[in-house]
Formats: C-alpha cells, sequence, structure tokens
C-alpha cells in the first residue's frame, strides 16, 4: 500500500506538516503489518493436522499448600467442549535458582487473561521444576488464574522445544488440538521461529507480551538494557 491509497490520518494538536507527512508514511506500514498479520493468522488456521503426540504425556500439579499433588496426562487437559489447549512452556527448571524474569512478565499478562482465554480454549503453564517448586512461586507471585504443571521426569519439554540438548530450558507456544469424536490429540503448532531465523533475537512469543508492544510505541523503544524485565524492581 503506497502512502497515496490511505486517507491521511487526523491532525494532532500542534503537529506540524512534516510531522504529518511522516506519521501517514508509517501509517501505510502499520496498516500493511496488519494485513500481513491477518494473513499469517489464515495460514495458521489452514494447516492440515500435525503429528500425534509420542505419548500421552502424565504431568504433575500441585493441588493445595499442604504438597497434595495429582497426575494427570495431556489428554485430561481438555474440558468437554473445549477441542484447543494452549500450553506456554515456562523456563522454570530444576537447576534454575530462580524463574525466568521474562517468561515471568509474560505470565503475569496471561494470568490476567486467562479467565477470557478460557471462555474459548483450555490453557496451562509447564515448567520442568518440582510441581511444588513451582506452585509456591506461582502463590508468591499472585497469580490466581493459571493452571500451573511440572513436566518433571518427562521428554516433553525436549519433544517440543522447549529444552536443548545440553538441558537448558527454552520459552514457546504450543496449541494441541484432540478429535472430539475418536479423543486423539495432535500438535497443531508452536512457536517456533525463535529457533529458525538466524541473526534475530529469539523474540517468537512477543505476540502475546504487552510489554515490548507498548515499548514499541514509545520513542525510546525497547531499549538495550539486558537486564531488563526483572522479578523484582527497588521501591521508592
Amino acid at each position: 500500500m503506497s502512502e497515496s491509497e490511505i486517507e491521511p490520518g487526523a491532525a494532532f494538536p500542534g503537529e506540524s506538516e512534516a510531522y504529518r507527512a511522516a506519521r501517514n508514511r508509517l501509517l501505510a506500514a502499520e496498516i500493511e503489518l496488519r494485513r500481513s498479520t491477518e494473513s499469517v493468522a489464515q495460514l495458521r488456521r489452514a494447516l492440515p493436522p500435525g503429528g500425534p503426540i509420542p505419548e500421552d504425556y502424565v504431568f504433575q500439579e500441585a493441588t493445595g499448600v499442604d504438597g497434595s499433588q495429582q497426575r494427570i496426562k495431556l489428554s485430561e487437559l481438555f474440558a468437554p467442549g473445549k477441542d484447543t489447549l494452549v500450553v506456554y512452556s515456562y523456563m522454570f527448571g530444576p537447576e534454575m535458582e530462580q524463574p525466568c524474569p521474562s517468561c515471568s512478565s509474560i505470565i503475569d499478562s496471561l494470568d490476567g487473561a486467562a479467565l477470557h482465554l478460557e471462555q474459548r480454549l483450555n490453557l496451562v503453564v509447564v515448567a520442568k521444576s518440582p510441581a511444588e517448586r513451582i506452585a509456591d512461586f506461582a502463590r508468591k507471585r499472585g497469580w490466581r488464574h493459571l493452571r500451573f504443571l511440572s513436566s518433571h521426569g518427562t521428554t516433553f519439554n525436549r519433544d517440543y522445544l522447549a529444552e536443548t540438548p545440553e538441558g537448558y530450558q527454552m520459552p514457546i507456544l504450543h496449541v494441541f488440538r484432540k478429535d472430539a469424536d475418536s479423543g486423539e490429540v495432535r500438535h497443531f503448532w508452536s512457536s517456533e521461529m525463535a529457533t529458525n531465523d538466524p541473526g534475530q533475537e529469539p523474540r517468537s512469543i512477543d505476540f502475546i507480551w504487552p510489554l515490548w508492544n507498548v515499548l514499541d510505541a514509545t520513542p525510546e523503544g525497547r531499549g538495550t538494557d539486558g537486564d531488563f524485565p526483572r522479578l523484582t524492581y527497588d521501591e521508592g
């Protein structure tokens, strides 16, 4: 789309002609980006069935502050009438002193959106740390709406690109589908772009991360601080 193909944007108080001309060029690019995003979403929805899960992974879930746990299979995470399961792989392995701050920022946002999303689909967060450790951190963080599962003792993380051969944990979003008639569970899509775009930062999950999208709209942008976001901030 060229600048001449769109109506000029609304003028805001005090802006110059140079600003409006530059803003209209940017507006054309933004419209093109939105159209491209919608086209990509259509391609994603049109994917043929993915591979069946190699096994019905058994996760651990802490069910109370007393340390009680339950075992639950991946196939059991589909509520009646909801055939789609979204899984966020959380970088919180048993050898890590603390969870990934960036993942935690994402989950801060997901926890607020969970009640809305669960009207349409099943949503869980999976990490490789023991279930009680994950649940303890979730309570301290104030997360109330998400379901947290441990993949400890399974090959789920390794099989679905959430763990490197060296054991390093990776963030990745997965979508699985369950056939309503046969009960077969198949992989539908994962945010694997992080491993397939050499030279770029592994930003395959930015589309679910409000933090960076807000910063991208500012003059400062995302900045270059490699220690951002953090788990906690000094107050005062």
